[in-house]
């Protein structure tokens, strides 16, 4: 058997191309996406929301669209310890969990219909049917939730809506009113627009999952993208806070406390 090894071209993907370096074809001497030499000619000029457009879009954002989903990332990069994903994160962190455990304890809770990945995909799905057609929302809002024909339990309210809230909320307000202005597309001004309508539709507040939606949807992503961008973007602040609560301990914990009894510290003091 030769010592010699011709490396044999079987990664399928459209998305990512590596030239090996000549005495170890395992080490890439390049890497590109959709083209764009990664660490010859991207690093250092790319922004990171810039390599996420890209690797999702197949394609490099023009400067409007980078801004919109730039702002995006602000808006939703931290839910805040109330949102589930954010809180099952702090409960994996108090516990002394993993890194990797507190991550996807925020992925699992922040992955369905309540603020979550599913929540953005139906609502996609509904910016899709409906467009700016106020008549076609109305129709749809007006109706049950969808039904999920998957593992997914049945929506118990329409997708991009507050199942409780009494008014829009103020960041709600805000992020949808920052994101309009920024948007490279029609349905996010349309939104500003007609929110109010939408909302006496559906007979709930417009969500940040709702807005979300609509930017997803002005930036071209599919609703299966915006899912997975959706659950992306909102790590950060599971991250943040599941750390703060590993490093303050259960005692410490921001929404109850809790008594041991016959603890051995206090018998101790």
């Amino acid at each position: 058997m030769s010592g010699d090894f011709e490396p044999v071209d079987v990664i399928h993907t459209r998305i990512w191309k590596e030239e090996p370096e000549a005495d170890n074809p395992f080490a890439a001497k390049a890497a590109y996406c959709h083209g764009y030499d990664v660490f010859g000619q991207m690093l250092g000029n790319a922004r990171w929301v810039e390599m996420l457009y890209l690797l999702f879009r197949g394609e490099a954002p023009g400067a409007a669209q980078a801004k919109l989903i730039e702002a995006l990332a602000v808006a939703l990069a931290n839910p805040g310890p109330r949102d589930p994903s954010v809180h099952a994160a702090m409960c994996a962190g108090v516990c002394g969990s993993t890194a990797a455990s507190m991550l996807v304890a925020a992925l699992a809770a922040g992955a369905g219909g309540l603020g979550g990945g599913r929540d953005v995909l139906h609502a996609l799905r509904a910016w899709q049917a409906c467009g700016t057609q106020m008549e076609a929302w109305a129709a749809l809002l007006s109706g049950e939730p969808e039904k999920a024909l998957d593992i997914w339990p049945d929506l118990e309210h329409q997708a991009g809506f507050e199942p409780h809230g009494t008014g829009r909320a103020g960041i709600v307000q805000k992020a949808l009113a920052c994101l309009a202005g920024l948007s490279c597309g029609p349905h996010l001004p349309w939104l500003a627009a007609n929110a109010g309508a939408l909302e006496r539709a559906a007979g709930r507040p417009l969500s940040l999952a709702g807005v979300a939606a609509a930017a997803y949807h002005d930036l071209g992503f599919s609703p299966e993208e915006g899912e997975m961008l959706h659950l992306l973007l909102r790590l950060p602040g599971a991250a943040a806070h599941a750390l703060e609560q590993k490093d303050n301990g259960f005692r410490k914990f921001p929404f109850f406390s809790i008594e041991v009894e016959n603890d051995p510290a206090k018998e101790q003091a």
